[in-house]
């Protein structure tokens, strides 16, 4: 692993941390049987069946106790699966911890990801395609429909619900692209056009409010918007320090301060320019 991906690995962690940290966790009723916990990290799906829970992401290892209490605020059934939507440690923090009871998936690459970086907690588990968990009846399914974020999101569905939880390919603040794990803006609007072939009516963010089919649409219509205004910057000459300050986003509804910011410009400047 380069200096450069340690660097961004870390101002990643760091950023969200410094976000969501001073709030204790929080956990709310989705819909049904399904909660979302809320705190620093990414936001963490709760799906409680008869022979067990089922988690999506596990947010920082220092979170792991208070997860576990939030969930045994629900139900007393154990945490049989952890299901990660991507490799960041905001949210595969706790998967060393939960390890030792329960089964961690993810995608194939992003289980790279965590191996080839160093974080604790590699999934025994990974898949290339496509993932079905069966437990109590329950049928939760995990996708990888393409690049975004970075080169390993899964989408996790709950068809019974209609609702899918989204990992950091939906960010409510704006899109971030790691470019050191294989990310792709170019990609990364036709990854959700996928998505939104499945039936679903609600939407888990990787961070920030539970959303509505509708919203998501939005967001990725407005990201489209965002490349289209970028792209005409670069056409015109002007650098991708200057892109940075010249591109609207206001209207979009997009964060545009921050490194991480600075960074998602930077990088999709250089893929568009490979074009």
């Amino acid at each position: 692993m380069g200096a450069s991906a340690v660097a961004m690995a870390g101002l990643w962690v760091a950023y969200t941390q410094q976000q969501q940290q001073p709030q204790p966790l929080t956990i709310a009723k989705v819909k049904g049987d399904l909660y979302n916990i809320v705190g620093p990290g990414g936001n963490v799906g709760v799906y409680v069946t008869s022979e067990g829970v089922i988690l999506v992401d596990d947010k920082f290892t220092q979170n792991y106790d208070e997860i576990v209490a939030k969930v045994k605020s629900v139900t007393d059934k154990p945490i049989r699966y952890v299901l990660n939507t991507h490799h960041h440690g905001d949210h595969t923090g706790s998967n060393a911890k939960f390890l030792p009871t329960a089964e961690v998936i993810s995608h194939k690459n992003a289980r790279i990801n965590i191996v080839e970086k160093k974080q604790p907690g590699a999934p025994r588990i990974s898949f290339s395609d496509e993932q079905q968990i069966d437990l109590g009846g329950k049928t939760v399914i995990m996708r990888w429909f393409g690049r975004g974020h970075t080169n390993g999101d899964a989408v996790v569905y709950f068809p019974e619900l209609k609702t899918v939880h989204m990992g950091d390919l939906f960010v409510t603040s704006g899109p971030f692209i790691d470019a050191t794990s294989s990310g792709s803006g170019a990609e990364w609007t036709k990854t959700i056009d996928a998505v939104m072939a499945w039936d679903f009516d609600t939407v888990i963010p990787g961070h920030g409010d539970v959303s509505t089919r509708a919203d998501l649409a939005k967001w990725n219509k407005n990201f489209a918007i965002f490349k289209d205004r970028l792209s005409v910057i670069q056409r015109e000459g002007k650098s991708k320090e200057d892109a940075a300050k010249l591109v609207k986003v206001d209207d979009l509804g997009f964060q545009a301060t921050g490194p991480m910011y600075n960074r998602t410009i930077a990088a999709l400047y250089d893929e568009m320019g490979k074009k």
